[in-house]
Parts: C-alpha cells; structure tokens; sequence
C-alpha cells in the first residue's frame, strides 16, 4: 500500500448533535475514552512520519484531511501552529494538499486566512435548504445551524477566498425533496458536491419508505435528472465517477468502484486507525492496534483490514462478482456490507439494490441510441472527434468563467476561430491528438490550469499569423506550442504571449524577453514527408505525449531525431511495398503524429486521439509491417467508443464488442500464421455470437452496424 490520503482527527468532539452521525450516533463509541484534541507531540509525529513516508515511496503528492469531531473547535492560533507543522514537514518532500471537513457553523475571517496562508481547501456539509438540513444538523440545543452554514459559504465565496472553496458534502435523507435539496446546494455555488448515503449495515439498514429497495436510487436519479437539465454545471461526484467507469475510466470515490483504499485515519490519541466509516459496523471496526507514536504507515499497509479493503474484484461476495455493474458500483462503500450475522463484510452492499439501479438509471439516460455516421467513415469519424473535442474545451471554458486568465483565453479563442482567415487553424491545433488527451483527462474536482490552452491558441495565431496578446501564470520553464515546438524561459511564472506576423515574443515575470526567431530559445518540432504520403509530426516534446503503454523518450537530439526519421520513412517505405493499399478501407491506419518510445517497445497505440502513434527508436521495419494495422483497427475502435455508443454503457456488449475488435486486430497481425489466425478468428467468432446473443436495446444502431462490419471482416479473414 501506498499512503496518499491522511485523515487527522484534529478534535474528536463536535458542536452539533446530527442524529445520523457515524462517530457519535453509531456503533462504535470511542471517542468517549480519547483526548478531545490532538496533541503538538502527535502532530508532530505524524507530519515527520507522513514526510518520510512520501519521501521513500517517491511521491508526488499527498493529501492530508483535517477532521473531527468539529475540526474548528480548534483555536484559530492553533489551527495555524497545526498547519505550519505539516507543511513545514511535507512540502519540502512532495507537493501538499491540505483541506479540511467542516460544518462551517464557526467558519469565520480568522480561519479563513490561516487556510488562506497554506492554501486549504474547505469543505462544508450541508443537507440542502432549510428544511432538509434541520431534519439531521441541529446544534445541542435543539436549534437550526442552517444560517451560519450560509454565512459560512458567504464568506467562502468572496473573492480572497474563493479559491479555498471545495465543495458542499451532503447525506442523502430520502424524506426530503431531491430538486429542492439540489437547488440549494446549486445555489451556493459550489466547485463541485458530493451525495452520501447514509452510513448504514445489515444489522442496521437505512429507512426505507414502504419498504421500497430503490429509494435511494430513486432520489439520486431525480437529482441526476435535475443536474442534467441545468447542463452538468456543478460536478457531482457520485454522477461523475459513474460515468467515468461505464465509459471504462476510473472511479472517483471510495463509496463506488474498484479503486484501492490509500487512506489512513490518525484519530485525537495517535492512533492509527482504518476509514472512520467503519464506525458504523461495531466497536473497535476501524482500530488496528498501531500508534503513530510506535508505528509508521508501512505498518499499517499490512494490517488485514487494510489488506481486505485493497483487494478490488477478488475481495467482493461471490453476488457482487457476478453483477454486470460492479466495475461502477464496486460492492459500495465497505462499512456499508457490515452483517454480524453472515460473513462480515463479505456482503453486498446494503444499498445493493440502490446501486444496482442508479447505475443502470444512468445508463440508460446517457446512451446515445442515434444512429452516428462515425461508423461509416473515418472522415466522419474525424468529424465525431472534432465535435467531442470543442464539446470539451466548452466546458473547460464555462467552468472558470469569470477567471482572468480563462476568460481571455476564451475571447482569444473566439476571435481566430470566428474569422474565416484563422478559423481552419483553430480547427489544425484542435486536431493534434495530445491536445484530446489534454481536455479528456481534466479533473473534475480541481480547478484547471489555463496554461496548456493558453498555449494551443498562442500556436494557432502563430500558425493563422494573427495578431494576440495574453497573459497568464505559466507553469513550467517550456513554453510548448502544440504541433510547433518548444520555447525556453528562464522559469516558471507569468508570461505575456504575443504574435506579430507569425513571430512569437514572451515577456516574462522579470521583464526578460525570449522570442521564436532564437534558435538558442526555439525548439521546433520536425516533420518526415513519405513517399506518396502526407507530412507526419515527429513529437517527442509535447507534455501530455506519455499516454503510451511504453516510456516515451526525452525530447531527442540532432542525430537522435535523424536516425528516428530514417526508421520511419523505412518502415513506410516497406508497408508500401508489402500493402500498397493499406490507407485505404474503414480500418486503415490514420497518422497524423508520432511519437518516439524508448527501445524495445515496438509499435504502440495510446490513450489518445485520432492520429497518433507511438514508435520504439529502434523499431524493426518487419515488426512495422506486421503491428501498423493492428493499431489502426484499434484507433477506430478506440475512437468510435468516445464520440458514439454502440450499446448501453456498462453492459456486457461493451465488452463483447472489445474482444471481438481485439480478436480481428490479432488476426490481421497474423495473417501469415494459420494457427494464431485461426485461434484469433475463433475468438472473435465466440464474441460476436455471444453479442448476437444480448437482450434486445443493449446494442444501439450503431452498435449493430459496427457489429455487422466486424462479421464482415471475420468471413474476409477466413
């Protein structure tokens, strides 16, 4: 295990009296025999410990949770002394990020300056409007906490601390109104919220109207419907990460999906302890005998309850193995499949049914069931990823609205690509495949850096020859127009970009100036022109290049980048020889863009756009031949599955459809192999019938088109 998420129980009580509180209200109640706060000497420890732990597994980030109880029963002073000790201890080794879990009602300018001064990020719980929030959150008296929420979230929207904003957390209660709940958490503006479940196990189920085994699903679509309609505007995270694994991303919280646990609680006392969720199950759940005064993390990695909640697929109930969503739902959270009576945790999830159902719910609602053109063409399927790509800068675009720096990126933007004299050159930077990786892979949860936009569009005025100026904080010492190549600054810090005519100027933070006319400061990218083909990128510079499931190199020197070119041009001079056709037909190989791999790593595809492709610089010309249209059935195939659906996301068919185009690439790689081509034509054969096989809607029409021209291809290779 790696730890790369810490939770610090800075005070272990709380200043309101929430009826669905795991740590006060549930199973395990050892706060009552623990320090209500948490000692220098505990903190200290904990800050040189976690220090060493990032420094020896080599790190490049950590994240440390401040929490309770109620962590601003905390002094300001304090808070401030608590947050100096582990950024003096952490940031020296690794980047730091630091935030804290509040329920805000003493959120007030003291703290928000400390957290100011470390750049904490701040969540605050709330359970939707007034009513909604008092059925659960009153203080010990009895009374309402929903003003000072809000105020709280006042202060945390004015624009000095708007940046410390996280989110709003909110527990699930399926008595209240799922709009209004939604709306008014809406309407505080939130970076992005997440929708809890109640913590609950076998033993002690959550409330269910009627008795109804989809409430809770049934609640969560209502809101998925609403959040939908006002355009995804909010990123919510239990919607996001189910859409991110019925697309085959990763998941985005603990509560769903098949992710590791790399988190740790440190409670008031130092011990170090389990997710406090566990609470919830019996006394003691979350405990495993180490302290942080005793013990370090490698320690604890190798405690069985750690163990068990890092097994992904092979630790879920035999049920939950089975299930067609558990790539999504991934058993639930793991206090919720708490039963003393059979197996432990080794249930389903007590919100089984829910989760089955608000999977499939979203599912369904995002299946894309019109017939798309991509299918038939790779024009058209170029055009599906063009469209896929300013659908993404949009909404890149209109998250940070209201940003300096965004917003004149937006307005640069605008400008070239509304002019019929630079629009085509807007519409070449787009299309390079790295800039796709870049949009796809934005996080939903933190706030993006305009810089690599910046840095597209300064490439497109280059390229159009028109005029811009902008300015933003550039991130590194490379300034790197995508397609063009490499400008050098003295380092990172705020740059003004402008062209002139094509020239290229930065004026840096100290007033230094670099240009592209410099040969020592300019590092264009070089091209190779094949015979008969078009001219083909050779970028080995691009910083969103190392999508491969090979090392890419380092930017190569002169002769490197000789030699690579000489290797290139030769395999396609052999490809042209051996398949004088082979840019022809829907599964023809579409390059735009190579990229060089370390040695030994021959032909690779990666998870990028259409175009690009990743060559070893000391690829054999034969392996070329033999590997090129492989990887151009899988582009297409890769490249259909982002722009269109051919089934219900999530279902079986999605992954039918991979084995089947898997098994057709093996068998165009070994045509001149009768008994691999056999084996690989029987395993296509056995995913297709089995495709045949689906329910009726699983498959869409395109899907169905796809399927028909893989069983065309499988007779043709016969």
């Amino acid at each position: 295990m790696t730890l790369r998420q810490l939770v610090l129980k800075i005070h272990g009580r709380c200043d309101l009296a929430c009826d669905h509180c795991y740590v006060y209200e549930h199973a395990d109640q050892s706060w009552r025999d623990r320090p209500a706060f948490m000692s220098d000497g505990t903190i200290k420890e904990v800050a040189r410990k976690l220090a060493d732990h990032a420094r020896t597994r080599r790190l490049p980030s950590v994240s440390v949770i401040l929490h309770g109880g109620e962590p601003l029963l905390v002094r300001p002073a304090r808070m401030r002394t608590i947050c100096a000790e582990i950024a003096g201890a952490v940031e020296p080794v690794t980047e730091l990020d630091l935030r804290i879990h509040t329920n805000g009602i003493r959120l007030d300018t003291r703290y928000l300056d400390v957290f100011k001064e470390f750049g904490v990020s701040v969540s605050v719980s709330l359970d939707g409007d007034r009513a909604a929030n008092d059925r659960h959150r009153r203080d010990r008296r009895g009374g309402s906490s929903h003003d000072r929420v809000l105020r709280a979230l006042d202060l945390l929207r004015a624009p000095e601390y708007r940046h410390l904003y996280s989110g709003l957390l909110c527990t699930v209660d399926v008595a209240n109104d799922p709009v209004a709940v939604h709306d008014a958490l809406v309407a505080q503006d939130p970076p992005r919220i997440d929708y809890l479940l109640p913590h609950s196990t076998w033993d002690t189920p959550p409330p269910r109207p009627a008795g109804s085994p989809t409430a809770y699903a049934l609640w969560l679509l209502k809101v998925f419907d609403r959040w939908d309609a006002q355009g995804r505007a909010v990123p919510v995270r239990t919607f996001d990460s189910v859409l991110s694994t019925l697309r085959g991303g990763p998941s985005l919280t603990e509560a769903m999906g098949l992710a590791p646990s790399d988190l740790a609680v440190i409670e008031t006392d130092g011990s170090l302890e389990q997710a406090d969720s566990l609470k919830t199950a019996y006394p003691g759940a979350p405990a495993t005998g180490y302290a942080i005064a005793s013990d370090g993390f490698e320690e604890f990695a190798r405690h069985p309850g750690v163990l068990a909640r890092r097994s992904g697929l092979a630790g879920l109930s035999p049920t939950c193995r089975s299930c067609e969503v558990v790539t999504s739902c991934g058993g639930g959270l793991y206090a919720h499949r708490y039963s003393a009576a059979s197996h432990g945790f080794g249930n389903p999830s007590v919100f089984c049914s829910d989760l089955r159902a608000l999977v499939d719910g979203i599912a369904e609602r995002i299946t894309d069931r019109t017939f798309s053109p991509a299918v038939l063409s790779m024009d058209e399927l170029l055009f599906a990823e063009g469209e896929l790509i300013r659908h993404l800068l949009s909404r890149s675009l209109a998250r940070h609205h209201g940003e300096e720096s965004w917003d004149a990126v937006r307005r640069a933007l605008l400008d070239l690509d509304g002019s019929p004299e630079t629009a085509d050159h807007v519409a070449d930077v787009l299309a390079h495949p790295y800039l796709f990786t870049l949009l796809r892979e934005q996080p939903h949860h933190r706030p993006l850096d305009p810089a690599p936009l910046a840095s597209a569009v300064t490439a497109a005025a280059v390229r159009a020859r028109a005029d811009l100026a902008l300015t933003w904080d550039h991130p590194t010492a490379g300034l790197h127009l995508p397609a063009l190549g490499t400008l050098f600054l003295p380092g990172p810090g705020r740059i003004t970009a402008t062209v002139t005519a094509g020239r290229l100027r930065v004026r840096t933070h100290s007033g230094e100036e670099r240009a592209m006319d410099d040969p020592a400061r300019w590092r264009p990218l070089r091209t190779a022109v094949p015979a008969g083909g078009t001219a083909l990128l050779l970028d080995d510079a691009d910083p969103f290049r190392a999508r491969y499931p090979a090392p890419v190199t380092p930017p190569l020197g002169t002769a490197g980048l000789d030699a690579f070119t000489k290797r290139l041009l030769a395999a396609l001079r052999l490809m042209d020889e051996r398949a004088p056709d082979w840019r022809t037909g829907p599964n023809a190989p579409f390059l735009t863009t190579v990229t060089p791999l370390r040695a030994g790593a021959g032909v690779r595809l990666g998870s990028h756009g259409l175009g690009a492709l990743g060559m070893a610089v000391d690829v054999d010309p034969e392996e070329f031949v033999r590997d090129l249209p492989r990887t151009g059935r899988r582009a297409r195939f890769r490249a259909l599955l982002a722009t269109t659906d051919l089934n219900v996301p999530g279902t079986p068919a999605g992954r039918l459809f991979d084995r089947a185009d898997l098994a057709l690439a093996d068998a165009v790689r070994f045509t001149g192999d009768p008994p691999r081509l056999n084996a690989a034509l029987a395993r296509a054969d056995d995913a297709l019938t089995r495709l045949a096989d689906r329910p009726k809607g699983e498959v869409t029409e395109t899907g169905a088109e796809f399927a028909r021209q893989l069983r065309g291809d499988w007779a043709d290779l016969r």
